[in-house]
């Protein structure tokens, strides 16, 4: 009995080669063989919602024409992963507000009449963006009313469901200043809970939508200022990273931004940017 349980939950070889295969074309994330585990335990989560008993037969639906249809963006959903946090890596906060930010004023660049278009790409359940929302706010309160945008995208429908609701329980805003811990989260009135949420005023400024970033064509409307891609390339190859680099800067406007994560680097990549901070990219003049 224990024996037929595991081998229900066993993912072969054979399948996992097919889910490799399928997650590198859909997603462009590489699933190497130490992540076999990993996989096999997430599958099963998707065993109990559909009912179906092994991963074997989950697979073959998988690849069939109606799994393609209707349960690839779930698996898509529990493969992937959305770790995020408020404030993370918060050298990088600072380099926006001290150093960017001003010399966007100064040029021109944002301004009462135009607003700063932010886009947090990769953004899991919506940590950073919430992060970027608070920080321009207060900002903007300090600069005569400029206005901005936050636009927040992701792969995982699952992470942007939860990312646009805004609720989050309090070991999750630990790193969150006390200031706008007052300012920008609403605490449940069932204080059992221990959950908050982002006020209205600030969840008006972000938009979620559903993005892949291997995809050809981004269908985002406008020129970003500042976009922030950390921790999203580490889950890539490098060809792969020149293909995406390389797409996002025809969103981004001339001397924008690009922020990626500090375990990450475009060192050797041909693509039109030039580190002017650690981690910190500007969209080089020249380019398009």
């Amino acid at each position: 009995m224990v024996t037929e349980k595991l081998k229900s939950v066993h993912l072969s070889e054979k399948n996992f080669g097919r889910l490799q295969y399928l997650i590198k074309t859909q997603c462009g994330i590489n699933m190497t063989p130490g992540k076999k585990t990993m996989v096999q335990a997430r599958l099963q989560k998707r065993l109990r919602s559909t009912g179906i008993e092994t991963i074997s037969e989950y697979c073959d639906y998988l690849f069939s024409h109606e799994g393609m249809k209707n349960e690839l963006v779930h698996m898509i959903d529990v493969i992937t992963t959305n770790k995020t946090d408020f404030f993370r890596e918060s050298a990088h906060f600072d380099i926006l507000t001290k150093r960017i930010l001003p010399e966007m004023i100064q040029s021109r660049q944002w301004s009462i009449y135009k607003p700063l278009q932010v886009w947090s790409a990769g953004c899991a359940t919506g940590e950073e963006a919430y992060t970027l929302a608070m920080i321009l706010n207060e900002y903007a309160m300090n600069h005569e009313g400029l206005k901005f945008s936050v636009l927040a995208t992701d792969i995982s429908t699952k992470a942007l469901e939860e990312a646009k609701l805004g609720i989050y329980h309090f070991d999750k805003i630990e790193s969150v200043p006390a200031e706008m811990k007052k300012k920008y989260l609403l605490r449940s009135k069932d204080r059992k809970k221990r959950l908050v949420r982002i006020i209205p005023e600030l969840r008006k400024n972000v938009q979620f939508e559903r993005l892949n970033l291997i995809e050809d064509d981004y269908r985002i409307g406008g020129h970003m200022n500042i976009i922030f891609l950390r921790n999203v390339l580490i889950y890539f190859d490098r060809m792969m990273h020149e293909k995406i680099l390389n797409r996002i800067s025809l969103h981004l406007t001339h001397g924008g931004y690009v922020f990626v994560g500090h375990a990450e680097t475009l060192h050797g990549l041909n693509v039109p940017y030039t580190q002017v901070f650690p981690t910190v990219y500007k969209k080089m003049m020249s380019h398009n």
